[in-house]
């Protein structure tokens, strides 16, 4: 929540885009699949995969304290 005396930040464009607009100036379309969300090489491995999961939950343990 604002208070009164805190100023909202500027967007870079004075021009509004609606959410759908956007959506047909990109041509994003539906995921189809999850298949297609799956990256198999995204980690190098096994343990880079590990380490990234312990640093993901250690975080989420701090926000919630």
């Amino acid at each position: 929540m604002t208070s009164s005396t805190e100023q909202l930040p500027e967007w870079p464009t004075a021009e509004h885009v609606s959410a759908g607009d956007l959506v047909r100036r990109q041509g994003v379309r539906p995921v189809a699949s999850v298949d297609d969300l799956a990256r198999p090489d995204l980690f190098e491995s096994d343990d880079e995969l590990d380490d990234f999961l312990a640093d993901l939950y250690a975080s989420r343990r701090a926000g919630a304290a």
